[in-house]
């Protein structure tokens, strides 16, 4: 008879063992993690569930992070817009209020403030982010316009506004009666015309009213003869002297799109008022007289309001056109403008330009079908306005000698207090903020959608491949009471003899 020994009986129990250790390993591993297992097989039917969850969360993990780069950016291009709006503001208020005295570079006191306004604009507009500038459109490692002393002083061959402002001035002809002609083509008339048929310079007749007796008016309109003969404007008095207090007015467009009105007055008065033009003895002679008035009137109109308004074209010219604009100097005297060229003259701005809108130049997605539109250029309208009109009031130098000296400076603060004021129907710093302020009311709303989204497939990963903490601290304590038990047994039977056995 053959006995057995226990070892062959007993080797499931070592099987057992092996198991239960195995699943003790495995449930203290959960318990330390709190996850049901490190791999996506061990989740079974879950893993796709778990896998599409995860991709969910990342997702939208980088969403939040891209709305908080973003709004980073949009809080300090707001920040520069507020800069913007306060700088034109404080310029505005100092050609409101400024003095007239001038200093030794022939500047007042709210021109100098124009100056640091100027650079300070320059400045906020040339602002970088990480290494990306916001104004600049879709050229992000470009800075958004040329440096302030540039653009005013230009550099090398290249000119700058100043000197744009200077030619200008020249060909408006500021010293002289703004390129009008005034003459009188019978006795009792006066006629006044622009020198050259469709130059840009100077005055513009545009229109001709009289209430003094017997008079006729005519113009503005070329002469019948010859065709393509500039504009003139007259009034022929007759054969009948005005009466006293009777008016005569003409109207003149200036180069910056302003009006202006020289009214005379018939007057039997000595010495003759400012403004007004004796009857003498008869119509011949009182058209004599209106001819001196008029030559006077339109002298001191060319020698104040335009050349503010001159100044004012010129600034138009370089900052709202591209390539900026400047007068032709190969006639003269000049009849048109051209093109600035990039050897002769400064192209204010450097950045991206297109013909789409520029919000859509910087679109960043914050869902996944969602995207903002951030983008800006320093030449939108909003900034060409504050730009043209800080920079011109800033560029200006008037003659303390010259006697028109206040009347220019009061034309040009005028002119500064009006056209930083906003306008309607033209787009204004506040639009461009208002559209940024959309932006981030979307980053906002989404973000607060994708944090509900977040909760629940977390809680849903959470339930797939998390665990009970209790219910797995009972599985392994009856666990390691099956494996006591079980290395007791085992022990006992390999311990068990023959003579034990009998």
């Amino acid at each position: 008879m053959t006995i057995e020994g226990v070892s062959g009986r007993t080797s499931y129990l070592g099987s057992s063992i092996i198991n239960l250790k195995a699943q003790l390993d495995d449930l203290s591993q959960q318990l330390a993690s709190g996850k049901k297992t490190n791999t996506y097989s061990g989740l079974g039917v879950d893993s796709g569930v778990a896998t599409g969850l995860r991709a969910q969360l990342s997702g939208i993990a980088s969403n939040n992070n891209t709305g908080t780069v973003l709004n980073t950016r949009i809080n300090i291009a707001n920040l520069s817009l507020q800069g913007i709006t306060s700088a034109s503001s404080q310029v505005k208020g100092a050609a409101a209020g400024a003095t007239l005295t001038l200093d030794n570079a022939g500047k007042t006191a709210g021109q100098k403030t124009a100056m640091a306004s100027f650079t300070q604009v320059i400045a906020l507009l040339n602002t970088e982010v990480g290494g990306r500038y916001l104004f600049s459109g879709r050229a992000t490692d470009t800075p958004a316009t040329q440096p302030a002393d540039v653009i005013l002083n230009g550099s090398g061959t290249q000119a700058g506004l100043t000197q744009l402002i200077d030619e200008r001035a020249q060909a408006d002809g500021t010293t002289g009666l703004g390129r009008t002609v005034i003459s009188s083509p019978t006795p009792t008339s006066v006629t006044i015309g622009e020198d050259v048929a469709g130059s840009p310079f100077g005055l513009k007749l545009s229109a001709i009213t009289s209430t003094l007796t017997g008079s006729t008016v005519t113009g503005p309109a070329p002469p019948a003869a010859p065709p393509g003969a500039p504009s003139e404007m007259s009034v022929d008095l007759g054969a009948t002297n005005p009466s006293d207090g009777e008016r005569v007015r003409f109207t003149f467009t200036l180069p910056d799109g302003t009006s202006e009105t020289i009214t005379l007055t018939a007057t039997t008065s000595t010495p003759v008022p400012d403004g007004s033009f004796a009857i003498g003895a008869d119509s011949t002679a009182t058209a004599a007289n209106l001819n001196a008035a008029l030559n006077t009137a339109v002298g001191t109109l060319a020698n104040t309001s335009l050349v503010a308004a001159s100044a004012v074209a010129a600034s138009d010219n370089f900052f709202s056109s591209s390539p900026p604009l400047r007068v032709d100097t190969s006639t003269n005297p000049p009849v048109a403008l051209r093109n600035g060229t990039p050897t002769d003259t400064v192209s204010w701005y450097t950045g991206e330009s297109g013909t789409d809108p520029a919000r859509g130049t910087a679109v960043a997605g914050i869902d996944d079908s969602i995207t903002v539109q951030y983008g800006a250029r320093a030449n939108e309208q909003a900034f060409v306005e504050a730009l043209k009109n800080i920079a011109v009031y800033a560029a200006v130098t008037t003659n303390a000698s010259n006697p028109n000296a206040n009347a220019q400076l009061t034309a040009l603060n005028s002119r500064m207090v009006d056209n930083l004021a906003v306008h309607p129907g033209q787009q204004s710093i506040q639009d461009i903020q208002a559209d940024f302020a959309g932006a981030q009311a979307a980053i906002q709303t989404a973000k607060e959608r994708q944090t509900q989204t977040g909760s629940v497939a977390q809680a849903m990963l959470d339930t797939i491949q998390g665990i009970d903490d209790n219910e797995v601290a009972a599985k392994i304590l009856a666990l390691q009471t099956s494996l006591q038990a079980s290395y007791q047994t085992t022990a006992s039977l390999y311990q068990m003899s023959l003579v034990k056995f009998l």
